[in-house]
C-alpha cells in the first residue's frame, strides 16, 4: 500500500506558474518505481501529464506540456514536484499524483498502470 499527499494547486491567471507537490508513504513491503502526474477536467477522461522514473530520473511528458511543466523527485522524502509555467486555461483541471511498480516505457502515461493515487488538487487558470 501507497499513501500520496498532492498539495500546491490553486487558481492563477494564465501566464502564470504553480508548483505541484506529492508525497508518498509506503506500507511495508510496498514499492514503486514510477511517480507520476495526471489531470482530468470536468467532462473529459484523465490524462498523463508527466512521470518520473525514481531510480534514475528518466522523466516523460505529455506533448501539450513539453517546454512548460517539469517533473522532479527528492527520494529521500519520496515526493515527487511538478513546475508548471506559463499555464494556459486548458491546464485547469484536478491533478492527481499516483505511482506504478512498472511500465513500458512506450506507454509512461497510461494512467490504467498506476496502482495507487492521490485525491488530486484543483489546479484553476483563468484568462
Amino acid at each position: 500500500q501507497v499513501q500520496l499527499v498532492e498539495s500546491g494547486g490553486g487558481s492563477v491567471q494564465a501566464g502564470g506558474s504553480l508548483r505541484l507537490s506529492c508525497t508518498a508513504s509506503r506500507g511495508p513491503h510496498s514499492s514503486y518505481t514510477y511517480m507520476g502526474w495526471f489531470r482530468q477536467a470536468p467532462g473529459k477522461e484523465r490524462e498523463g501529464v508527466a512521470t518520473i522514473r525514481t531510480g534514475d530520473g528518466r522523466s516523460f511528458y505529455a506533448d501539450s506540456v513539453k517546454g512548460r511543466f517539469a517533473i522532479s523527485r527528492h527520494n529521500a522524502n519520496e515526493t515527487v514536484y511538478l513546475e508548471m509555467n506559463s499555464l494556459k486555461s486548458d491546464d485547469t483541471a484536478m491533478y492527481y499524483c499516483a505511482v506504478a511498480a512498472s511500465l513500458p516505457v512506450r506507454v509512461p502515461l497510461d494512467p490504467r498502470l498506476y496502482t495507487f493515487w492521490g485525491r488530486g488538487t484543483q489546479v484553476t487558470v483563468s484568462s
